[in-house]
């Protein structure tokens, strides 16, 4: 017998936030990186817990460790007591908690960690995997693997991107822009160890002018480059649309991986800078803010990239009609598979969800990251 549930009569669950729980750990790099414009040699992953009901949702985002102090002093007391089947109302109070540190750079860096943990906690309270709680639109996320770092020798190169093409994975990145002159080099060497079938891509990180660009990408296309990344900085939309137009077409430009808000993400597909639209969800408003844009993109019909963060972006990607290809990062893949059981391993140059497991389907290795905790 099925029995009406009348409007006011419906049982009720709080599932209030009752805790946040935030920490820093610090990682050091197997070896030296660099790219076009900066180098370095540890990353700092900061780790969000949101706990409700006896339960913890897991979130991240990797950045400087003033991260910690932002979500406890501004977005802690923003949260607590509310529901957190809310997320997107609670993202909103977030967004307008910052308003007077500026709703970009490390205060939404915050926000997109907290946003993520909330996401991740409604869907355990629910017994769902994340990517079913949202709609579910493919069954795994193509991925390209990323890294190449300037740094490298010849042979450290080659031996990556061999790897990953050994692996299954169908496309590789590598980063140029330091010296244009070893950039030429370093794309043959590439294309070399990866063979014909391989799709080569380049990450310039913004280190180009556009006359710089357009004589690389002539050389580069030599090799079957199809996919040239932040040639020049993002905010120069005009200067990516003229190298876009310029390229006629042969080469995809993408960007986006520094954007904040929606608004950024509009401006580039309006001023039509990008062939793909990249966005990172522990940059750009956590999950809340990724659908966003992936919405954004399919209303213009750009192919949307996820940017480093691979098992941050799986779920979210899944759910999304317009999704083309996530970046399987290197650095974060290396830290994810460290830190956290659960992390995603390719197949096929693939990577599929655990629907066994609830929420983002992570569990946060308390006791090995310990060592590398900083604050």
């Amino acid at each position: 017998m099925n029995t009406l549930v009348r409007p006011g009569n419906e049982k009720k669950t709080d599932h209030r936030i009752s805790e946040v729980q935030v920490s820093a750990y610090t990682i050091p790099t197997d070896r030296p990186e660099s790219d076009g414009t900066l180098e370095w040699q540890e990353t700092t992953i900061i780790v969000v817990k949101v706990r409700s009901s006896d339960r913890d949702g897991l979130g991240y985002t990797y950045g400087h460790v003033a991260i910690v102090d932002v979500i406890q002093s501004l977005l802690t007391p923003a949260i607590i007591d509310r529901t957190v089947m809310d997320v997107m109302a609670i993202q909103t109070a977030m967004i307008r908690q910052i308003r007077n540190n500026g709703q970009a750079g490390l205060a939404m860096m915050a926000v997109s960690a907290v946003d993520m943990a909330l996401w991740d906690l409604k869907a355990r309270l629910l017994g769902l995997p994340l990517c079913r709680l949202l709609g579910q639109e493919h069954e795994s996320m193509l991925i390209y693997g990323s890294g190449g770092f300037t740094s490298y020798t010849d042979n450290e190169l080659r031996q990556q991107l061999q790897g990953w093409a050994e692996q299954g994975i169908g496309s590789v990145k590598i980063k140029v822009g330091r010296d244009m002159e070893a950039d030429r080099t370093r794309v043959g060497v590439a294309r070399d160890a990866i063979g014909e079938k391989t799709a080569l891509f380049v990450d310039a990180n913004g280190a180009y002018t556009v006359s710089e660009a357009l004589d690389q990408a002539q050389l580069f296309s030599r090799y079957g480059v199809d996919w040239l990344e932040e040639p020049v900085p993002a905010q120069f939309r005009e200067q990516l649309h003229l190298i876009r137009q310029r390229l006629g077409g042969g080469m995809r430009i993408v960007a986006g991986e520094y954007g904040y808000t929606l608004t950024d993400f509009r401006d580039l597909l309006e001023a039509r800078a990008v062939d793909v639209l990249q966005a990172d969800a522990t940059r750009c408003g956590g999950i809340t803010g990724f659908l966003k844009a992936g919405h954004l993109c399919e209303a213009w019909h750009v192919p949307l990239s996820s940017h480093c963060a691979p098992s941050a972006h799986l779920h979210a990607a899944l759910a999304l009609a317009f999704f083309s290809i996530g970046e399987y990062f290197y650095d974060h893949v290396r830290i994810e598979r460290l830190l956290f059981d659960g992390a995603a391993v390719p197949r096929d140059g693939v990577i599929y969800p655990d629907l066994s497991r609830p929420g983002l389907g992570l569990t946060f290795r308390d006791s090995e990251a310990e060592v590398y905790r900083c604050a």
